[in-house]
């Protein structure tokens, strides 16, 4: 399996594809990444565990969650060519893991189906242990088929790394919690109300550690909240659309990105199967939509930028791709550079 375009070489870059076993994915892909043209090109996967949908890195462990109704998670070695299990899949506790991120010496997983957090810590070989907090979320929404309960999308800490922000689809809302290094206890510090029915997904951080940019799945908007790190409180300040006036949909927003440098924001928009270009204000607080691309295949689940902040890379779910993009640094316009065959792709990260 390979990329498409010019010839790939090998570098110290790799970037690892998660999937849905379920719908004919590979489950875990491990790619070479060619520095000069961002290509990708497939060394060998793993099928080991079912519906890796989300990754994480920590050195040479992958974590990935196991998106189903018993819900778990996985380690892989990553020095090889393909992944290689570290043990089996440990119990997150709740059901339907969407999403893991790495904080304080443990993982974190956002259960969607039941509506919870949980923290698992990290033995010394890097591999999760069993779950030391199972904190479930309460409320709903006005969409009656999508928010009749909590609905737990994204969990990861902030950047000053005191605090644990969790996004809730079910209950329009993003909770902040706290949480203790030494027992992996999550205690809820506080929960910020968005506008009923947006149905909130995922969120990024500004570079600078004082504005948050939430995505909404059942409204293509994006909200601007400032972020005070020192108290822990998320506010919303305005609301901003991802696609274009007039765009008749439906639209379901997937996942959000900040430039490094904090001058543009990226979204994957479902559906429109487009990229939303956003120009951010230099102080953060304000983001206007300057563009939309074809993601260059159908229902793009994840964007992610490379190391460099010079490339997106979309993993296409429904077309079976991640596609890869270069990025104007003057506007921050995508352009489309190519593609790598990923059956049910759903995440992207690099190491």
């Amino acid at each position: 399996m390979g990329g498409t375009g010019t010839e790939q070489g090998r570098s110290g870059t790799r970037a690892y594809i998660g999937s849905f076993t379920s719908a004919g994915g590979r489950g875990v892909l491990t790619a070479e990444v060619d520095e000069e043209t961002g290509a990708l090109t497939v060394t060998g996967g793993s099928d080991a565990v079912a519906d890796p949908s989300f990754l994480a890195l920590a050195g040479p462990v992958l974590h990935a969650v196991s998106e189903t109704d018993t819900g778990a998670v996985a380690a892989f070695d990553v020095t090889g060519p393909a992944p290689r299990p570290l043990g089996a899949p440990v119990p997150v506790g709740g059901a339907g893991p969407t999403h893991l991120a790495l904080a304080a010496g443990h993982l974190l997983t956002a259960n969607y189906t039941s509506g919870s957090v949980t923290a698992l810590p990290l033995a010394g070989d890097g591999t999760a242990r069993p779950a030391t907090t199972v904190l479930r979320h309460e409320g709903g929404g006005p969409v009656a088929d999508r928010q009749s309960g909590p609905h737990a999308h994204q969990v990861l800490p902030d950047p000053s790394g005191n605090w644990v922000v969790s996004v809730d689809l079910g209950t329009d809302s993003v909770r902040i919690c706290a949480l203790d290094p030494a027992t992996g206890h999550l205690t809820l510090h506080g929960e910020t109300a968005l506008r009923p029915g947006t149905g909130p997904r995922h969120l990024a951080f500004h570079p600078a550690g004082t504005h948050a940019y939430v995505l909404n799945e059942l409204e293509p908007t994006l909200t601007v909240c400032r972020w005070d790190p020192a108290k822990g409180v998320l506010e919303p300040l305005a609301e901003t659309p991802v696609v274009p006036e007039g765009t008749t949909g439906p639209s379901y927003p997937s996942e959000v990105v900040v430039a490094p440098d904090g001058r543009f924001l990226w979204a994957a928009v479902r559906g429109d199967d487009t990229l939303a270009v956003l120009a951010l204000d230099a102080d953060g607080a304000g983001a206007r939509l300057v563009a939309t691309v074809p993601c260059g295949g159908t229902w793009p689940r994840d964007l992610t930028l490379d190391p460099s902040g010079r490339r997106l890379y979309a993993a296409n779910e429904r077309s079976g791709d991640v596609t890869w993009f270069t990025l104007d640094p003057a506007t921050g316009v995508p352009a489309r550079a190519g593609s790598v065959e990923a059956p049910a792709a759903s995440c992207v990260v690099f190491g």
